[in-house]
């Protein structure tokens, strides 16, 4: 008799009823999701993870009360935190990069297939971040075209990184997959594997994408460097 699926409980924070629904006839199909509530607003988004610890919440940026960077930002403080995706029309959004900031494991975009929306939920409830080459692309451009507003993050973030570590981080950074820096590199997938583990534990980066951030903070992308 093999074991049932764990069960990952999702909160659902769109200010879009119709949205709401859509995802949530969908996640009630599969046998290893649940809905646990769904919020409207950033605010009640904030509170219903507090109340009801879901695994992942599925978070609109462009939310009334509260916007969806702020609630992002306080859902992942919180002790225990739930992860969040980010649900977005990437395409007219200025403030993702924010919201990978405020704590955000990932993205959904509000046009793309339903399957690919639970794959992309059960990804980042595994403890993984959700962020194809092609977002990362974008979002690194985005960020190159921005001023600098602020001093990057001190040299020595870096320090503790060796030159191989430092070169798979920019290549992250550039948004190229753990099979293309293989390629790239010559080196076996599973070997890029263990050089991201490292990074993620040295650097103390949560995910994928705040390895993204970190490259382009510390110069090695981004036009900085």
């Amino acid at each position: 008799m093999t074991s049932p699926l764990p069960v990952v409980r999702v909160l659902l924070a769109d200010d879009q009823p119709l949205v709401r629904a859509a995802l949530e006839m969908v996640i009630t199909e599969a046998p290893d999701l649940e809905v646990v509530g769904e919020a409207a607003t950033g605010a009640e988004a904030v509170r219903l993870a507090g109340e009801l610890r879901p695994d992942v919440v599925v978070m609109d940026l462009r939310m009334p009360v509260l916007d969806g960077i702020e609630a992002t930002r306080q859902v992942t403080a919180a002790p225990g935190a739930a992860r969040v995706v980010v649900l977005t029309t990437f395409d007219e959004d200025e403030n993702v990069h924010a919201a990978l900031r405020a704590g955000a494991s990932g993205f959904l975009v509000k046009d793309m297939a339903l399957d690919d929306i639970l794959g992309a939920i059960r990804v980042v409830a595994a403890g993984d971040a959700l962020i194809a080459p092609s977002v990362t692309r974008r979002l690194i451009a985005e960020f190159a075209a921005r001023p600098v507003t602020a001093p990057p993050p001190p040299a020595d973030r870096l320090t503790g990184i060796t030159d191989r570590e430092r070169e798979i981080l920019t290549l992250v950074g550039r948004g190229l997959s753990n099979t293309e820096i293989a390629a790239e590199l010559v080196l076996s997938t599973a070997t890029v594997k263990t050089y991201m583990t490292r990074l993620l534990t040295k650097l103390a980066a949560r995910d994928r994408v705040h390895l993204v951030i970190l490259a382009y903070e510390s110069g090695l992308v981004g036009g900085r460097g």
